[in-house]
This record gives structure tokens, C-alpha cells and sequence, in this order.
């Protein structure tokens, strides 16, 4: 293999230099969150077909009283404006709850010249988008460690909101190890360059009591093929690290062969878990990702029921 050099070890906090203004959120989300919005109108709505009546407090409808039901159902309010009786109708409400974790950590800023967007906008795009669309289908959507569920529509706005009041937490490339109830689903989306022993923890952690979970990993074109050819200089933006390479075509063959062994790693985990695992590359739609990610949402849902 060619002569490889590591040079200086960046003296400030790994990756900032490199990722600087990409990692700033608050300037960039408006145009996110209109993204967000016009990918979750390309997608299909209501794919659980939940909205109907039941036990919960949200008012839904009113409907014809049907001869046989208890009087105390009628609603004597409604009934008096037309000439027959009604019953006013609850929305059915399920305790589950949807649980989003969006990688945020400096290797997320990447972009090379062949994709259509960051790594991390992709992540927020995508992760608002899923969370529009999931609470039209009438789900309730939180952030892991960072904001309880909620059926809100404007649920874009808190997420986004949420995400840029927490924007310095760019350390942390993995999610939190929290726990959620059996009847949640989690829905990770990240790169996932991560040790797979540790990913293999804080998943345990999450998935410890039953709950479902989805892994959307997201690439860049250029992580994937690794088309550099003669010297060139890697930067790791979150260890703070620049390795010189002599010739780095060379290195081509095994840097396949190590993300192939990576991914496989990562598929071995969601297995033992019962979870999904989905590839998105930056240089594709985010709508592919987001429509993905719903139908195996409602895939596990049918299995389940």
C-alpha cells in the first residue's frame, strides 16, 4: 500500500474548523423546514387508515344517534338544532408514540461535489418530513432526550425549534441510551460511522423493552465509492485527525471492503432486534428515504396487529 502520513493533530475542538458554519442550524432551518414541507406533501397520507372513533378526548365528529345506543351518548346541544338527535364522537387515540434521533455530530456537515445536499440537511429534511406526514396519519412524534411526544400540527416547527435550541450538542454521534415502551418505535437516521460495538449498545438500550426501531444511514456518493485518485489528504472532522495518502486508489479496494464489513455489522444488529435497516445516498431524493421509511413503518404495524 502507499506511504501514508499522519500530519498535525488540529489544535482547537475536532471538526470545527472544517465544519463552521454548516453546523450552525438557526440560519439554515427556515429553507429546511420548507423542504421539510414539500416533501411531506409528496408523500401519501394517512398510511395506517387509524383515523377513526374511540376512547380519547380530541372531538372528531358527530354522527346520526342509532336506535338501541344509551341516551346518555346523545349530544342534546347539537341535537337541538336540527330535528333529529347526534352523537358527538372522540377520535381514537393510541399511547404510541414515534421517538426521532437526528445525528447532528460534525462528520453529519460532509458534502462532496456530487451530492445534492449535506449529509445533516438530508437528516432533517428527511426526519421532518416523516414526522409532517406521521401525525397527519395521526401519530405522536418526539425528539429522544430532547422533547416529549406530541400530535401538534406544527409539530415541524417544535422539532425544528428543539433542534436549533439544542445545536451545540454537536459532540455526540450516537443516540441516547433511553429506553422507550414496548408499543413506541424509534427512528434513527445518522451516518453511522460509529464502532459497531457501540452502536450495538445504545440500540440494546433503546430497543431494551420490545420497542421496534428503524436505522436510515445516510451517504455521501463519495463514502461510498471512494473515487480519489494520486495524493490526497482525509480529514476527520470529528477526531480531528488529517492523513496524508501517497496514492489513494490504492486504498480503494479495502475501504470497500471495510464500509461492506461496516454495513454488515449494522444489518446484524437491527436483526437481532426485529429492526429495519435503510441505505440513503445524498445524490438521491429525500422523498425515496421518507417513503421508505413509512412503508416499513406500516409494514411492522400489520405484522404487529
Amino acid at each position: 500500500m502507499a506511504r501514508t502520513e499522519v500530519l498535525a493533530r488540529d489544535s482547537r475542538q475536532p471538526g470545527r474548523a472544517e465544519a463552521g458554519a454548516a453546523l450552525t442550524l438557526a440560519a439554515r432551518m427556515p429553507r429546511l423546514v420548507l423542504e421539510a414541507r414539500r416533501v411531506a406533501a409528496s408523500l401519501a397520507h394517512g398510511i395506517h387508515g387509524r383515523r377513526r372513533a374511540g376512547p380519547g378526548e380530541t372531538f372528531w365528529q358527530f354522527r346520526p344517534f342509532v336506535a338501541g345506543e344509551s341516551a346518555s351518548r346523545v349530544d342534546w346541544r347539537r341535537s337541538a338544532r336540527d330535528d333529529r338527535l347526534y352523537v358527538r364522537e372522540r377520535e381514537w387515540e393510541s399511547p404510541h408514540s414515534l421517538w426521532f434521533w437526528l445525528d447532528r455530530s460534525a462528520s453529519m456537515a460532509f458534502r462532496s461535489d456530487l451530492a445534492n445536499a449535506p449529509k445533516n440537511e438530508r437528516a432533517f429534511v428527511i426526519g421532518l418530513a416523516l414526522a409532517d406526514t406521521l401525525v397527519e396519519g395521526g401519530e405522536r412524534i418526539g425528539l429522544l432526550g430532547l422533547a416529549s411526544p406530541s400530535a401538534s400540527r406544527r409539530i415541524v416547527e417544535r422539532l425544528a425549534e428543539t433542534l436549533v435550541a439544542h445545536d451545540g450538542d454537536l459532540d455526540e454521534d450516537l443516540p441516547p441510551a433511553i429506553g422507550i415502551p414496548r408499543q413506541d418505535e424509534a427512528i434513527l437516521i445518522g451516518d453511522f460511522l460509529s464502532q459497531p460495538d457501540d452502536i450495538a449498545g445504545r440500540i440494546a438500550a433503546i430497543a431494551a423493552r420490545g420497542a421496534r426501531g428503524h436505522l436510515l444511514m445516510v451517504v455521501d456518493p463519495v463514502e461510498e465509492s471512494f473515487p480519489f485518485e494520486g495524493q490526497a489528504v482525509l480529514h476527520d472532522l470529528e477526531a480531528g485527525l488529517r492523513l496524508r495518502i501517497g496514492d489513494a486508489g490504492s486504498w480503494r479496494e479495502a475501504y470497500r471492503e471495510r464500509m461492506a464489513a461496516h454495513r454488515a455489522a449494522l444489518h446484524a444488529i437491527a436483526r437481532r432486534h426485529g429492526w429495519t435497516l435503510t441505505l440513503h445516498h445524498t445524490d438521491r431524493p429525500a422523498s425515496e428515504a421518507a417513503l421508505r421509511l413509512l412503508t416499513l413503518i406500516a409494514a411492522g404495524r400489520r405484522e404487529g396487529a
